[in-house]
């Protein structure tokens, strides 16, 4: 299979040189993902409507690729501010609870603070 890009259509793909998601073999690689909201060209001030955002720019991705959430088998989140995190919770089981990907999650600093939560994932194909 060869390698398939897909963007999400940010200014920063091509300033920074990156792709939303990468298709390679079996897998989808999903960028660093904020919570963002490409339709509105706004994101949010509270950390659980951006993980919500998140979970949606990660799912739209993921479809392109030819995947899903169900699909995920590692996640990685990255909080400014590790107190954040248990707010996000429930919107965490909400998206994974049923899939349980292995995961890790670590307090960074992000390229812009108004981003609380920056989310990653790696996904099989559906047809893998």
């Amino acid at each position: 299979m060869s390698r398939k890009l897909i963007s999400s259509g940010s200014e920063f793909e091509q300033k920074i040189g990156y792709s939303r998601a990468v298709v390679d073999g079996d897998y989808v690689f999903v960028s660093g993902t904020t919570g963002y909201d490409y339709a509105a060209n706004r994101v949010s001030d509270d950390v659980v409507e951006q993980t919500e955002q998140c979970f949606r720019n990660i799912q739209a991705a993921l479809e392109e690729a030819g995947s899903g959430i169900a699909n995920i088998v590692r996640v990685t989140y990255i909080l400014p501010n590790r107190d954040d995190f248990e707010a996000c919770w429930p919107a965490l089981n909400k998206w994974l609870g049923e899939v349980r990907p292995a995961a890790t999650v670590f307090e960074a600093r992000l390229l812009d603070d108004a981003m609380k939560i920056e989310i990653q994932v790696t996904a099989r194909l559906s047809e893998a």
